[in-house]
Order: C-alpha cells, then sequence, then structure tokens
C-alpha cells in the first residue's frame, strides 16, 4: 500500500495524531509543574503524560510501518494561553485533550478499518481525560462547538 493514495491519506493522518501527541507530551509538563505539588490531580497529570509518551511511541511505529518517517516533535510548543497556576493548568489539560481528541478524528474518516477503529478508540479515550480536566463533557469531543 505504500505509495498509493490512501496509504498517502493515512500517513497525513497519523503524522496529524503524532504532532498532538507531541504537544500533549510537551503540554502535560507545564499542567504538572503548576498543580500541587504531590496532589491527586498532579499525580493525574503524571498518568496522563505517560498515555500520551505511550501513544507517541506508538504512532512512530506505526507512521515507520506505513514507510514514512515520523516527523520529530518540535523542541517547545507555544501554549495557547498562560498557565500560571492550577486553574489554568486544569484548563490546559482539558485543551491539550481536545486538541488529541480532534487530531485522531482524522484517522476515523480513513478508508482502513484498524485505522478507523484505532482513531475512534483514541479519541474517545481523549475526550474522557478532558472530561476529568474540565469537569463536564462535550456533545461532540473534538470538533469546534459552534457560536
Amino acid at each position: 500500500m505504500t505509495g498509493s493514495a490512501g496509504s498517502s491519506e493515512s500517513v497525513a493522518a497519523l503524522q496529524n495524531a503524532l504532532a498532538a501527541e507531541q504537544a500533549a507530551s510537551y503540554g502535560y509538563g507545564i499542567v504538572g509543574a503548576r498543580l500541587p505539588q504531590g496532589s491527586a490531580a498532579q499525580a493525574a497529570a503524571a498518568s496522563d503524560w505517560v498515555v500520551h509518551v505511550r501513544a507517541r511511541d506508538g504512532l512512530t511505529q506505526l507512521i515507520s510501518s506505513h514507510g514514512a518517517t515520523p516527523t520529530p516533535a518540535a523542541p517547545a510548543y507555544q501554549l495557547p494561553f498562560p498557565v500560571d497556576s492550577p486553574t489554568q493548568a486544569n484548563a490546559l489539560a482539558a485543551t491539550l485533550e481536545d486538541r488529541v481528541a480532534a487530531a485522531y478524528l482524522g484517522l476515523v474518516a480513513l478508508p482502513e478499518t484498524g485505522l478507523r477503529t484505532f482513531g475512534a478508540q483514541q479519541a474517545r479515550a481523549a475526550a474522557l481525560r478532558a472530561e476529568s480536566w474540565r469537569g463536564t463533557t462535550q456533545a461532540f469531543p473534538g470538533l469546534a462547538s459552534s457560536a
């Protein structure tokens, strides 16, 4: 399948998910640093960070298995807003998860059943993590809400 339009589309969607996981891995370092030392919230941030690091590594292997070179992580990422308090850290974690969910939706639209299923599972997992940080759910996780 290497070189086909479907493979190219799959690799692009996987690279997009990888970029979201790389950004989330970076962002959770900020989240954890802004939460009370030793708190349950900081432990949850550490756990979520591990989830994203593992997902990043899995996506790297998946992209390689499609015959492509995974795009490396950026040295740093621009935060969507200042994070100077635990409240802002919670909001950042929810935002990171929303972005991860949105990236995995790109896999849901692919023709490959395995990638569609994987994307749906990952989008659901990210939506549940976002809910844990936000305290509420969204009707369509990963999709921008209309004004």
